[in-house]
């Protein structure tokens, strides 16, 4: 469990320009701490970045793109997961990747630095609107599964069978909601280590369906940030930090290996002490 660290910036702008310039740099210095390949498994030639949706999160994510650094990153060796995502058709606006992608990501693959097969999506919903409309609970609930089955496949195929992520960065929810782990439901009870992630259904934030990185496996990241701006989430922030692990707000479940950072602008962070 690593010490929380609050860094407080003057507005959501320079939470997000800090939180681009810091993610480059770790990706450049984790690659060099790792050489160029040599004798080294696949696994550890390698850095993996956990994303996740929302303004603060995609804003950096632009920021990112415009950087310099980025010409320094050597992208072949970068891939790119997500701690959650909406359960919705591959060309909806609300899939986390697909923000991502425009933000970021399709012009890494577009000039050639990164491969496609290094963006690793969270499986889309493939039915009709028309289907997703007349579908039961039960089929909702069954599809969920399949999804959730088959991305902890793909983390382990990729990362082992304790697969760890190198950068997890996440953003909380004015409810405390982190990932697609809200208070009330079940998901964020998840405690057995071995389940990665999750299925998620009748979200109380819109779309209902979403899959999800269990709080265990997020937490077991090597380092961890969180980006929370906005006057909406000083009440989650306060309590988040006076209890750890409080199911009413999950966020407080939230933590990293070697680093939790934790980054906000004054109006997030005026209740806390």
């Amino acid at each position: 469990m690593a010490e929380r660290r609050l860094e407080v910036y003057p507005d959501k702008a320079t939470v997000a320009e800090a939180a681009a310039q810091r993610t480059l740099l770790a990706i450049l210095d984790g690659l060099s701490a790792r050489g160029e390949g040599g004798n080294n498994t696949h696994a550890t030639a390698r850095y993996d970045v956990g994303l996740t949706g929302g303004s603060d999160s995609i804003l950096s994510l632009k920021d990112m793109a415009a950087n310099p650094l980025v010409d320094a990153v050597d992208w072949s060796r970068v891939h790119f997961w997500w701690g959650d995502e909406r359960y919705s058709a591959p060309d909806s606006d609300d899939r986390n990747c697909l923000q991502a992608r425009r933000a970021f990501l399709d012009k890494l693959v577009s000039d050639g630095r990164l491969p496609e097969t290094n963006i690793h999506e969270v499986p889309a919903d493939m039915r009709s609107a028309a289907e997703v409309a007349a579908a039961s609970d039960e089929e909702n609930d069954a599809l969920l599964a399949q999804a959730a089955a088959q991305y902890q496949t793909e983390l382990r195929r990729e990362l082992g069978d304790a697969p760890t992520l190198d950068l997890l960065i996440l953003g909380m929810g004015p409810d405390g909601h982190f990932g697609s782990l809200f208070p009330g439901h079940d998901e964020i009870n998840v405690t057995d280590s071995r389940q990665l992630v999750v299925g998620v259904s009748h979200s109380p934030k819109m779309p209902p369906l979403r899959v999800s990185l269990t709080a265990p496996m997020m937490a077991r990241s090597r380092r961890t940030w969180m980006l929370t701006c906005g006057a909406g989430k000083a009440e989650a922030s306060a309590q988040v930090f006076a209890h750890r692990n409080n199911p009413a707000y999950p966020s407080s479940f939230a933590d990293g290996v070697d680093e939790f950072l934790w980054s906000t602008d004054p109006a997030a962070s005026a209740l806390l002490k």
